[in-house]
């Protein structure tokens, strides 16, 4: 099951504040700034700072590759 888009108009990251990336095929929500990645556990999004992942440049670009084939965005 998906994120609905009236969440996903709603969540941001915990923060900066700014819009997540969600990418529903790898199962999580990406801020693109600060390369920080949210897991979702069972349809719940869990936006603790200290449970993100900060990601490596390798993996930022996948990432974005990703999001820019799904969104347009990147």
């Amino acid at each position: 099951m998906a994120l609905s888009p009236e969440l996903l108009a709603l969540i941001v990251c915990p923060d900066d504040k700014g819009e997540l990336w969600y990418l529903s095929e790898e199962g999580f929500l990406y801020n693109p700034r600060m390369k920080r990645k949210y897991r979702i556990d069972g349809n719940i999004p869990v936006l603790l700072i200290e449970e993100s992942e900060i990601v490596d440049a390798q993996e930022h670009e996948r990432i974005s590759s990703l999001a820019h084939v799904a969104t347009g965005k990147g």
